[in-house]
């Protein structure tokens, strides 16, 4: 009995020279040229017209995968499609992102310059680069945005993932908004291969697995008085903006780029913008009587619109300023930002005021979405209270 469906063989295929067509079932045949040349042939009935499409030449194409390409056309047209018209489309695409090409690092820079000025500083922008320019560039940054799949991405990620793990997780987020640029202005099509719900999460543990936390050097509560009287006898914008910054549980970045627009004297108030906060939203400091009395003689001398002017005129203290001031006081066992943790330890160990209210006072985000849809004020008036406390504790 003739079979009606896998009729040839490899070896037949290969000793095939007579010119003609010869039927392996349901529409795939092998196709013989008078010159010899011989590939595979997808024939087809669509609209009551014969069509025939080809599925390469047998010396790429061996019989199997011309018997899987067959399979994939008669799913097209079960589907309701043409398949040499999905062919044709496919190409015509293929054909119009070429076109409109841009490589990877062309598709960074532009989203960059994009939104470079609603970030919170020039510094964001660069890091931003930076980070690009170090690890994704060297990976794949010549390569067409259209080209980056999940094992570019995973080259670029991975062997930083456990040693630089929040180096690792912002390159990954900026790939991925970069893809996503390139998607929107049709220089990529697909899913997003740096997305990491259901995707980079079943390749990559996750962070808090394995990045390890880091403390930043802290002066213990016990000291802070000794240290504050040493820190007030030295001159300086840097001395200045250290006892300000200690005696407000400010960030470095939120105390160098203070401006006098954010400091009202009247109702005794620092309020830091959110472009210039870590968690995106405004923050309200209240000044105690020491910190008041450092910005008012601070006011006097003041030239620019910065509270602590840098070397450069008309820029502020630079991000290493505080660093350098503790080296030169002896204490470079110690950062700017570790001052934080001192109030922290402080307020928890030797006070009574509640725990949310010190989470207020250092603006951080409430983790329990409970406690966090209570605390809808700022608490301003009892931070008010509670920073004249940690004032007088630190010898104001």
């Amino acid at each position: 009995m003739t079979r009606t469906t896998n009729r040839l063989n490899s070896l037949g295929v290969t000793r095939q020279s007579k010119p003609g067509l010869y039927s392996d079932g349901n529409g795939l045949y092998l196709q013989v040229t008078a010159a010899g040349v011989k590939s595979w042939l997808f024939r087809y009935m669509k609209k009551g017209k014969a069509r025939g499409m080809g599925l390469g030449p047998t010396h790429l194409v061996s019989l199997a995968e011309a018997r899987t390409k067959a399979l994939e056309c008669r799913r097209q047209l079960l589907a309701g499609e043409d398949p040499l018209e999905s062919k044709s489309a496919a190409k015509h695409t293929e054909q119009l992102l070429e076109l409109h090409s841009k490589t990877f690092d062309e598709c960074a820079t532009a989203y960059i310059a994009t939104h470079e000025r609603a970030w919170k500083s020039e510094k964001h922008a660069a890091q931003w680069q930076s980070t690009l320019n170090t690890y994704a560039s060297p990976v794949f940054g010549k390569l067409p945005a259209s080209k980056i799949d999940t094992t570019l991405v995973m080259k670029a990620v991975e062997p930083i993932w456990a040693t630089k793990t929040e180096t690792a997780s912002r390159l990954r987020g900026r790939i991925e908004a970069v893809l996503d640029w390139a998607a929107v202005r049709g220089y990529r099509q697909g899913e997003n291969p740096a997305r990491w719900k259901g995707h980079l999460d079943h390749l990559l543990p996750k962070r808090s697995k394995v990045q390890k936390v880091e403390h930043h050097p802290a002066l213990p509560y016990q000291e802070l008085t000794s240290f504050m009287k040493k820190l007030r006898e030295l001159n300086g914008n840097a001395a200045r903006a250290l006892e300000l910054l200690i005696l407000t549980a400010t960030r470095t970045s939120e105390t160098i780029e203070a401006t006098w627009d954010e400091v009202d004297f009247e109702s005794k108030t620092w309020t830091i913008p959110a472009l210039r906060m870590k968690a995106g939203q405004e923050h309200r400091v209240p000044l105690s009587l020491a910190a008041l009395t450092l910005l008012e003689k601070q006011k006097t001398i003041s030239t620019t619109a910065f509270v602590f002017e840098g070397g450069k005129a008309g820029k502020p203290l630079s991000n290493m300023a505080l660093l350098q001031l503790l080296k030169r006081m002896g204490r470079d066992d110690l950062t700017a930002h570790g001052f934080r943790s001192t109030f922290r330890d402080w307020v928890g160990e030797t006070t009574s005021f509640p725990r949310e209210l010190a989470e207020a006072a250092l603006a951080h985000t409430l983790r329990n979405k409970t406690e966090a849809a209570y605390a809808r004020g700022d608490l301003l008036q009892k931070r008010a209270e509670l920073m004249e406390a940690w004032s007088s504790f630190a010898g104001a």
